[in-house]
């Protein structure tokens, strides 16, 4: 029996010996397999902090580069903007040239009125002195006691032409068919006025026309009669500087 318990104890020792150095050899594959894949992961980092410096080197290479660049072109741009602005005062120093423009020959069929000239109503027959204006479009006559009725079934006006303010002064009454209204605005005042437009036919030296006229009262003016753009276009050219071209003046 002894030896039975002799036998069992040392086979259990036996048993405990081998158990134990298993242990050990697993504990020491487990370190090493561990340092291994340290010293692996220390390497795949060394290696992307390699890689990342690199590009980090390269990209500051081409920054240094680009500024290189810019520094060129900016000292390019001062020297255009500097040609440019000697160019502009050397241009703006030179004395213009003097533009010659050929005087235009007045054609010989080309009728001159001077800037006052005396003018006929074939209606009533008797002349009145008129300033020619160019500055006015339309042509105007002086007209007081305006009067409106109707002819045959048309609208006329008759009025006062006669600007003479003596007391006993004859009027010069003319009518004549309302063609329309116009809306006037003088320069000196801002609101339009609403004047009555006729035509009639004038005389003015060899020129015949039937000429339209907006009706006012113009006794605060010096000319009874104004002749404007639409009378003159195509027929005449005005000589500011000279009067009675193509008329005598009135004889008082």
């Amino acid at each position: 029996m002894l030896k039975h318990i002799v036998i069992l104890s040392g086979v259990l020792v036996l048993s405990g010996c081998v158990s134990s150095q298993k242990a050990q050899e697993e504990e020491r594959q487990f370190r090493q397999e561990s340092m291994q894949a340290i010293e692996t992961s220390e390497q795949n980092i060394t290696q992307q902090l390699d890689a990342l410096r690199t590009t980090i080197e390269s990209q500051n290479s081409t920054i240094v580069s680009l500024q290189d660049n810019v520094s060129v072109l900016s000292r390019r741009v001062d020297n255009l903007a500097k040609q440019n602005a000697r160019q502009l005062l050397d241009e703006s120093q030179k004395k213009p040239e003097p533009i010659v423009i050929p005087a235009t020959p007045i054609a010989e069929t080309q009728t001159v009125l001077g800037s006052i000239e005396m003018v006929e109503f074939e209606q009533i027959n008797q002349s009145f002195e008129a300033r020619i204006d160019t500055g006015a479009a339309t042509s105007s006559l002086n007209a007081v006691d305006i009067q409106e009725f109707e002819r045959n079934g048309n609208k006329w006006v008759r009025f006062n032409l006669s600007t003479d303010k003596e007391e006993n002064a004859e009027p010069v009454w003319m009518e004549a068919p309302l063609i329309r209204y116009a809306k006037v605005r003088q320069s000196n005042t801002a609101k339009a006025e609403r004047r009555a437009v006729i035509e009639l036919w004038i005389k003015l030296g060899d020129i015949r026309e039937k000429a339209q006229f907006t009706l006012a009262d113009r006794s605060h003016m010096t000319h009874a009669v104004l002749l404007g753009r639409e009378f003159i276009k195509d027929i005449a050219l005005v000589d500011v500087s000279k009067t009675y071209v193509q008329t005598k003046p009135q004889q008082q």
